[in-house]
């Protein structure tokens, strides 16, 4: 697949999303950059604000198998991944698959579910298989987790633990919208509801093609020494306890890599870097003494992280092209 064919099939998806949500660009081009690096996205904010239609218009955009399952406190893990039941007519126990196994999986309000079921989600994200009753079941490829969460102080909410947390790749802020583009939601959505009329702009071959070509897409040995120094430095900042992981510094070269591909280029710039950063990297930290508030002071500390650590000057990579 080449870098053309990729560039105008994702211009298709973003004019497909934009058919519905209204402005958001940022926000479409970070979860785009979840779909190409084959990792998964937390949308988190205020209920209202269109965490699910992003999530809903991304899968519609997409020829995949779409699930929905809205998490509740009394959702079981079984309800998630499936069951061995009984067939009374062929006398012996039958697999009824659950809604993980699809293309796309929407995880709605994940964190009114308890722990326990938000955890059968823990396998299945990160090694694209789920096991049940001792046998291993295969997911499909593209396979794509998003979750919204509503913020943790909210009522009826089991905060995420780490290693839940850490199995996304970007955590995306959706933000209100201006005064304009609250206008314009409410003239689109005066009549009817645009979602039913979407249709799909790529296919389920096109964004596995897609996500190889992210994974090579190139980065100079400079940009990674600045990926790894960012990590280092996040684990002697004095407000975090605990930094970025290695896994945290791979899901930021993936995400770089992709949102380079999601900008229309094969190779990474410092610039891709900081701007997936705070995504990628602050719902990784750890924070010294936050109960509340600990989304904004992470991705406060990255943004000095940022600051501090030293671009490199010039990728080697763009020297090569000219």
């Amino acid at each position: 697949m080449e870098l053309q064919q990729i560039v105008k099939w994702i211009d298709g998806i973003r004019g497909t999303i934009g058919q519905v949500v209204v402005g958001k660009d940022d926000t479409v081009d970070l979860l785009l950059t979840s779909l190409l690096a084959n990792g998964h996205a937390l949308l988190e904010d205020v209920p209202g604000t269109g965490k699910t239609l992003l999530a809903k218009s991304l899968a519609r955009s997409l020829d995949c198998s779409f699930k929905r399952i809205q998490f509740t406190p009394d959702l079981l893990p079984s309800d998630v991944s499936g069951i061995n039941y009984f067939n009374q007519k062929s006398g012996d126990f039958e697999f009824r698959p659950g809604p993980v196994f699809a293309n796309v999986l929407l995880a709605d309000e994940i964190n009114r579910a308890t722990p326990r079921t938000q955890s059968s989600l823990l396998e299945c994200m990160e090694e694209r298989q789920i096991t049940i009753d001792g046998v291993t079941h295969r997911l499909e490829s593209p396979f794509l987790v998003i979750a919204t969460q509503n913020p943790v102080d909210n009522q009826g909410t089991f905060p995420l633990p780490e290693a839940q947390l850490d199995r996304f790749l970007l955590r995306i802020t959706m933000g209100y919208p201006s005064f304009e583009e609250s206008k314009d939601i409410l003239l689109r959505f005066r009549e009817s509801n645009p979602l039913d009329t979407i249709r799909p702009a790529a296919t389920a071959e096109e964004v596995v093609a897609a996500q190889k070509f992210a994974a090579a897409v190139r980065i100079s040995d400079d940009l990674l020494n600045y990926i790894i120094r960012i990590a280092e430095a996040s684990r002697s900042h004095p407000d975090v306890t605990l930094g970025v992981s290695p896994r945290g510094s791979q899901a930021l070269l993936k995400a770089s890599q992709a949102y380079a591909l999601v900008r229309g280029r094969d190779y990474v710039t410092p610039d891709d870097i900081k701007s997936v950063a705070v995504s990628a990297l602050s719902h990784r930290l750890l924070i010294r003494n936050a109960v509340r508030g600990r989304e904004q002071r992470a991705e406060e500390v990255v943004r000095k992280l940022l600051n501090e650590v030293e671009v490199p000057a010039e990728p080697a990579v763009l020297s090569e092209r000219r």
